[in-house]
């Protein structure tokens, strides 16, 4: 190639690129008549959600730990790595979908252990069929 196509394609290569994507990326688009997944209902039924879990520093760094200490089990599926992890006053509850009895028993183990007592954990996590 010269020099002058090389200038070309460096100049025009982005714009082409980005006239094909355009044409490409509706056919990817997620459909606009499906409406969006909304728990609001379901979650107002729940004694313990996410937005209750306190600012204060030792809950705080209490989830990290059991959040750190899940992800590094590489064993588990990504449903595991991303249970919920609620901690309130040092009482750890924990949600979500896993994919096995195993998996629920291993965050539950982890979690007890990071506590410091099985009466310090409350196991809501739910096995998905």
């Amino acid at each position: 190639m010269n020099r002058s196509r090389t200038k070309r394609f460096a100049a025009y290569g982005p714009l082409i690129l980005a006239g094909v994507l355009s044409l490409v990326a509706p056919t990817f688009a997620q459909d606009q008549t499906t409406p969006a997944p909304d728990n609001t209902a379901k979650n107002k039924n729940q004694k313990v959600t996410a937005d209750q879990q306190t600012n204060a520093a030792a809950d705080r760094d209490l989830t990290a730990q059991i959040r750190k200490s899940i992800v590094a089990d590489k064993s588990l599926s990504t449903y595991a790595h991303n249970v919920k992890i609620i901690t309130v006053n040092g009482m750890v509850t924990l949600k979500g979908p896993v994919k096995s009895d195993a998996e629920k028993q291993t965050i539950a183990d982890l979690a007890v252990k990071a506590a410091g007592g099985q009466d310090k954990v409350t196991n809501n996590i739910t096995v998905k069929q």
